[in-house]
């Protein structure tokens, strides 16, 4: 679990995050939405341990970060996983290659051990015959994969997601969310992902922190994003005739 008490930050003049508060648990899909220039991506780099707050503090099960020592923080960003908006994958690098880095950097594991674990997670992505491809060869998607098992492969007990689904086709965009979905499930993980997919929130939220402004201005599920009276939320989340149709066929189906 990932405890959030009343965290500030700013750069110079500029009040970033305004006093959040929040928490996230193992094994749901925690979303942090809002609209550029809310706070999401300083709020993740807090979370992530990149940024630290001026005041308030970040716990990961239990341990406050800012009361680490240097040692202890570099143990818990090694439980940590990262999807990048852009994949951020090694050109140079074979998808095995850009998956086996991480054991490579952080781990003692012999050639034999690395080489087993990367096969399993790219089993896991169902990218088992890519493993000598670079990512110029593979598709918008397979490369989210990709990036997707790179983040998973030390273990992490914490998985964090900045836009994983940008570029993307919305068909390709859902194979996404279910696989973060259901590896979130299987290995129980605390899962914080930032975005403004709206076929996001509706298929995966089940915990969903609207940001505005730098403050948190509504926290529920997506079922309860559809009866929510905030004008905040539903003007960023209804913005199109679409999804204005779909909440109040939500509405009039449960009256």
């Amino acid at each position: 679990m990932i405890e959030v008490n009343d965290i500030h930050k700013s750069f110079g003049d500029s009040h970033v995050l305004k006093g959040i508060t929040a928490t996230f648990e193992k094994g749901k899909t925690n979303l942090v939405i809002g609209q550029s220039g809310s706070g999401k991506t300083v709020f993740l780099k807090c979370l992530l341990g990149l940024f630290t707050p001026e005041k308030g503090y970040i716990s990961y099960d239990g341990k406050i970060y800012s009361k680490l020592s240097d040692d202890e923080k570099r143990n818990l960003r090694q439980e940590m996983g990262m999807v990048f908006q852009g994949s951020a994958l090694f050109d140079s690098m074979t998808v095995a290659g850009n998956v086996q880095f991480p054991l490579e950097m952080f781990t003692k594991q012999s050639k034999s051990e690395m080489e087993h674990r990367v096969d399993d997670v790219l089993k896991r992505v169902n990218l088992i015959d890519a493993h000598h491809k670079f990512p110029s060869e593979i598709s918008g998607g397979m490369q989210k994969r990709v990036a997707i098992a790179r983040a998973i492969v030390m273990n992490p007990k914490y998985l964090f997601c900045d836009e994983p689904n940008s570029g993307l086709d919305p068909k390709t965009a859902i194979v996404i969310d279910d696989l973060i979905k259901e590896i979130t499930e299987e290995y129980d993980i605390v899962t914080v992902i930032n975005t403004h997919d709206m076929n996001s929130v509706m298929q995966i939220g089940e915990k969903i922190l609207f940001l505005k402004n730098g403050f948190k201005e509504w926290e529920g599920t997506k079922h309860e994003i559809f009866k929510t009276d905030n004008e905040a939320v539903t003007s960023f989340v209804y913005s199109s005739d679409l999804f204005k149709k779909v909440r109040q066929m939500y509405i009039e189906e449960r009256n």
